[in-house]
């Protein structure tokens, strides 16, 4: 039996994130199975068994959230209070959730993944990673990882978050790059670490990336979040396909990642509740290297899993254009994944055998999610070709 097609037509605006079709206005989609089969102009749909019209409204590829922390238990409400009375942000309070994570069980664990996962959904979020990093034992960083893996599109095992009390860092760093990484191999595509003051420093780090790449891992790094720092140099220098945070860059690192195939993942709800400055977005751009955006959703120093948010800061804070944060959200998450954007099933575009994944404003034009900031303009979703959020 052949899949069942959808066309959708009346779309006023369609972003597509390619050069073949660019932006397209009264335009149409055919959808069959969980992939994009035909776009075009609407008065050249072909039939399908099923139409809808979106009457004007925008239509964008589903966002790409590259970067969040999404298994954990307990609340930093108070640390959060106390960072908008004018207490710095330091990476010790992550030690907070671990205690919390640990004593949680597994159903506790796995209702906060889902209600985040599906709470990004209903956002237009239709493709996430997630990371360990909040277990920092053995046993409880292979049932983040395997909880995780049920409910995330994608899993990076952050066991390098940062030295629990009872270890010494090297003592630490030699589990992590042994037993734990042995145990969460499974369950994992990629391996990161938090090369930062007051987590990791360079060499340690190098040894977290040389131990997971060893075992066919992907890897990623949280670099320059809290200061200049060896974190981009570390990323580039392994070929990292992302390096994350990057709020304080030198000119050197700006040039070594427009030289790299490294992607810039930029958090900036993360900046906004740390008070950190903003990631210099239109300044790595113009220098040619490529960008992502993420929610770094995390219980202490981000907690959102709005895209929409991320992408109205970036233009009406961090200088791009409203194109370029969106295609940052989307094909530069993607990216980011190191998911091929010309490959059939790719995510963060949509072309003929992309998957659909489809994100439908309430709006005339994409322009509008940074026109009127803060305003709930998701009026559908399609997940791999399904509705998962209608408005119609």
């Amino acid at each position: 039996m052949n899949p069942t097609t959808t066309v959708i037509t009346g779309i006023g605006e369609l972003t597509t994130n390619t050069d073949e079709f660019g932006t397209l206005h009264d335009a149409a989609l055919v959808l069959e199975g969980e992939w994009v089969r035909w776009v075009g102009p609407a008065s050249a749909a072909p039939d399908a068994d099923h139409h809808l019209d979106v009457h004007g409204r925008a239509v964008l590829p589903g966002w790409v959230d590259s970067h969040t922390h999404l298994v954990f238990a307990g609340d930093r409400t108070a640390e959060f209070g106390a960072r908008m009375r004018g207490v710095p942000y330091s990476a010790g309070g992550i030690r907070t959730t671990v205690e919390a994570t640990r004593a949680a069980d597994d159903q506790v664990l796995a209702a906060t993944l889902h209600r985040l996962r599906a709470e990004a959904l209903h956002q237009g979020t239709t493709y996430m990673e997630t990371k360990t990093g909040y277990g920092l034992t053995v046993a409880d960083e292979k049932r983040c990882a395997a909880l995780a893996a049920e409910v995330a599109d994608e899993v990076t095992f952050l066991g390098a978050h940062v030295v629990p009390a009872e270890y010494t860092a090297e003592e630490y760093v030699d589990l992590v790059c042994g037993p734990m990484l042995d145990a969460v191999v499974d369950h994992v595509r990629w391996i990161d670490v938090f090369c930062e003051t007051g987590a990791f420093d360079a060499e340690q780090s190098a040894r977290v990336l040389a131990a997971g790449r060893a075992k066919g891992l992907g890897l990623r790094v949280h670099g320059n979040q809290l200061g200049y720092g060896p974190g981009v140099q570390l990323a580039v220098e392994y070929g990292a396909a992302s390096v994350d945070h990057c709020t304080h860059l030198t000119d050197d690192d700006v040039e070594a990642l427009a030289a790299s195939t490294t992607i810039a993942t930029l958090l900036p709800a993360c900046d906004l509740s740390t008070r950190q400055p903003l990631a210099q977005a239109r300044r790595l751009l113009d220098a040619g290297a490529r960008i992502a955006l993420a929610t770094n959703a995390n219980p202490g120093s981000s907690y959102t899993t709005s895209m929409a948010f991320c992408v109205s800061t970036a233009v009406l804070q961090m200088r791009l254009s409203v194109d370029e944060a969106i295609w940052a959200a989307t094909a530069g998450g993607a990216l980011a994944l190191g998911r091929d954007l010309s490959a059939d099933g790719a995510v963060g575009v949509i072309r003929p055998g992309a998957r659909a994944d489809l994100h439908i404003l309430d709006a005339p034009s994409a322009v509008h999610l940074a026109y009127r900031p803060g305003v709930p303009l998701t009026w559908a979703v399609w997940h791999r070709g399904v509705p998962a959020v209608v408005g119609y």
